[in-house]
């Protein structure tokens, strides 16, 4: 039966009941309502800004975006955003998607915490940061209606403490790789929750590389 939240349909495909699935039983609740949150909220602001988007390559993108801070696709080197990426195509490989819808849900969570850029790409790319922005930054959160904010969270709560958990939930899955945080705002995480973690300085690297000049 086809789902509809905040007047937003769930896709209902083979593969985004899988998606679904795996999903499901690799992140913990509060991953899994976070992923599915940030799908409503991206579609509900394709739909505000009349966005010719497809609900099942957001879906995907939403979907995956967090996987890489999970054990069983987290890797020792690669920022989590790309490995999250990298298990969506993999995964989309598999249902014999195309090339192009295959980089358009990769670019969409490889730079989903890279702001400032995603907006002004295609709409699965844009509306998977838009979600996320929404969801974790509250950025938007008066564009939403009252009604469309408590359906969604009515089906996929937020916990009381979800902000500090989310916090937690990305130091705990980027700690044992703190290299991967330069230049992005996971630096953030580790200088709150990691007391050994030294942020690494742009200009002094440049400063101190191997050019004379």
């Amino acid at each position: 039966m086809t789902e509809t939240i905040a007047g937003i349909r769930v896709p209902d495909s083979a593969i985004a009941r899988a998606a679904t699935q795996l999903v499901r039983d690799t992140e913990d609740d509060l991953l899994y309502n976070h992923s599915r949150r940030v799908f409503f909220w991206g579609a509900l602001t394709g739909e505000r800004r009349g966005l010719d988007y497809d609900p099942e390559l957001l879906y995907l993108g939403a979907m995956f975006h967090d996987m890489g801070l999970t054990q069983p696709y987290s890797s020792p080197d690669l920022r989590f955003e790309v490995d999250g990426a990298n298990a969506a195509r993999d995964f989309m490989k598999s249902y014999g998607v195309s090339e192009r819808e295959i980089e358009d849900v990769w670019t969409a969570i490889a730079l989903h915490t890279t702001p400032g850029i995603p907006e002004h790409m295609r709409p699965t790319i844009a509306l998977v940061t838009a979600g996320v922005e929404m969801d974790v930054l509250g950025i938007a959160y008066h564009d939403f209606t009252h009604e469309q904010r408590e359906h969604v969270c009515a089906h996929h709560p937020r916990e009381s403490n979800f902000k500090e958990n989310i916090i937690d939930h990305f130091a705990d899955g980027i700690k044992h790789k703190p290299h991967t945080t330069f230049g992005n705002v996971k630096a953030d995480v580790l200088a709150l929750k990691d007391p050994t973690y030294r942020r690494m300085n742009f200009c002094s690297i440049i400063l101190s590389s191997a050019w004379p000049r």
